[in-house]
């Protein structure tokens, strides 16, 4: 049959539809194969149609790498984009660990810095050497740094076990206090018992610590207990305790101390949901005690006569204050320099301990006071994230009990330098010059990193940094290699 002879002839036959095919598609392939089969053809010219009928892609720009082009990001996106890496790297579960435990140990090595600059001059006018007053508060942090890792490492039951020992210890130290040949006075405050050479302990710096653990376990017992909606179990004998701690600090008319003691019980109170009305009563009848106080004293009255003042006044009654001032407008944007400082040459009472965030200003300048301003910010952060965060009721009320107790401390001393507050008398956590209110300090910063630390996914987390969990996870992820394969 004609149709068959020529789709089957011979091999250098083919049809004439084949032959057009393959002289306007693929004249090269054909070429060199004459001796091909007809059936091994379709596959090459239908690869080659395939590919002839792309159409050519479009020039690339001159600056532009080989790919396909990218549009190009918008500011927004990227914004967008930093915000949610900041924001998951600041929910990680030890980003609480990591902040109080750098920004406490931050907060100790810039205190001790500026109060080697601070108390030099002041120690050569006691006839001491330049480093009398840094020796003592560096033998103080190193107590401290140990203090802080004990408190890191107990773990809550200890916490609680301690409470009552450690309260009554406090009250009788602070009653102590009060005996005379056996208390000292300072600055017009009988808090000081003198332990020989150059060492003093104050008792009510210890009374602070005292009364949260004590109430934190009080509070988390009456609450497991369900107690806490009436409102006697609330105030008794919580109040009361706190009371009389203030009574035995009031006697040797530390008013700054009966402050931060006054808003640790208030923080308790809150935590442990007091109702608003038995919250504003109490805060009334502390306003009310405080405000007798004030206006019994004229060293108090004159105190709070020197908020926003800008001239020593009559009799130099707010010489202090006003230096203060003094020094933070002459520091500017970065300071004079370390050790450079002019208030601390006999001008400015108290430079390492109450107004040393003023010698601060003066030789770190702003940058360096914000730098303070932001560690106690960090640190405050921190402490409400680990009490909001738990689910143990004496990790929260302790450890919100240290979080007011460093955060009110420092917003008083701070707003007192500023001349925003009445000066106090209470020292910078961490920072002022103090064996005795760096201890108690350090200690509760370490009940921090405790209660940060027994956060599970914290647990989790701390387990995988391990050495040993972090080897034995890195040799189930790498894949086996053929044994020829180097």
């Amino acid at each position: 049959m004609p149709a068959e002879e020529s789709s089957a002839g011979p091999r250098g036959g083919r049809s004439r539809a084949t032959a057009a095919i393959s002289r306007a598609l693929a004249p090269p392939l054909l070429a060199g194969a004459a001796a091909g089969a007809p059936a091994a053809l379709g596959p090459a010219l239908r690869a080659r149609s395939v590919t002839g009928s792309r159409r050519p892609s479009a020039p690339r720009s001159k600056g532009r790498s080989t790919g396909s082009p990218r549009a190009p990001r918008s500011p927004r996106g990227g914004m967008r984009g930093m915000y949610e890496r900041v924001r998951r790297a600041w929910d990680r579960p030890l980003t609480a660990y990591y902040l109080i435990l750098g920004a406490g140990l931050l907060i100790t090595v810039l205190g001790l810095v500026m109060v080697y600059s601070a108390s030099m001059i002041k120690a050569l006018e006691l006839d001491k050497p330049g480093t009398y007053f840094f020796r003592k508060q560096f033998l103080a942090a190193a107590l401290g740094a140990g203090l802080m890792a004990l408190a890191a490492r107990m773990p809550a039951k200890l916490h609680r076990a301690l409470a009552y020992p450690l309260l009554m210890g406090t009250v009788f130290l602070m009653v102590l206090v009060q005996v005379p040949g056996i208390g000292m006075s300072v600055n017009g405050n009988r808090n000081w018992l003198y332990l020989g050479g150059p060492f003093q302990l104050q008792p009510s710096e210890f009374g602070k610590l005292a009364l949260i653990l004590w109430g934190a376990d009080l509070l988390a017992r009456k609450q497991d207990k369900r107690l806490l909606t009436q409102w006697k179990h609330l105030l008794v004998p919580l109040v009361p305790v706190a009371f009389m701690l203030l009574g035995l600090i009031m006697l040797g008319g530390d008013m700054g101390t009966a402050i931060i003691l006054t808003a640790i019980l208030f923080g308790l109170l809150w935590l442990a949901g007091a109702p608003t009305r038995l919250f504003g009563g109490v805060l009334g009848c502390a306003a009310l005690i405080a405000f007798v106080l004030i206006k019994t004293s004229p060293n108090r009255m004159s105190r709070l006569a020197c908020i926003g003042a800008s001239e020593p006044g009559p009799g130099d009654s707010c010489w202090q204050a006003v230096h203060g001032i003094y020094a933070l407008a002459s520091g500017g944007w970065f300071g004079s320099g370390l050790g450079a400082s002019v208030e601390k040459w006999g001008q400015l009472p108290e430079p390492h301990t109450d107004f040393i965030f003023a010698i601060t200003g003066e030789e770190l300048g702003l940058a360096g006071t914000l730098s303070v301003l932001a560690l106690f910010a960090a640190l405050g952060y921190a402490g409400i994230r680990v009490a909001g965060r738990t689910e143990d009721p004496f990790v929260r009320y302790a450890a919100g009990g240290v979080t007011t107790w460093i955060t009110v401390q420092a917003v008083i001393n701070i707003g007192a330098v500023l001349g925003l507050l009445p000066i106090a008398g209470v020292p910078l956590p961490l920072f002022s010059y103090g064996g005795s209110a760096l201890l108690p300090t350090m200690f509760a910063v370490g009940l921090l990193i405790a209660f940060a630390r027994e956060d599970p996914a914290a647990k989790a987390a701390l387990a995988m940094r391990r050495p040993g969990v972090r080897w034995k996870t890195m040799r189930r992820r790498v894949k086996k290699r053929p044994s020829g394969e180097r």
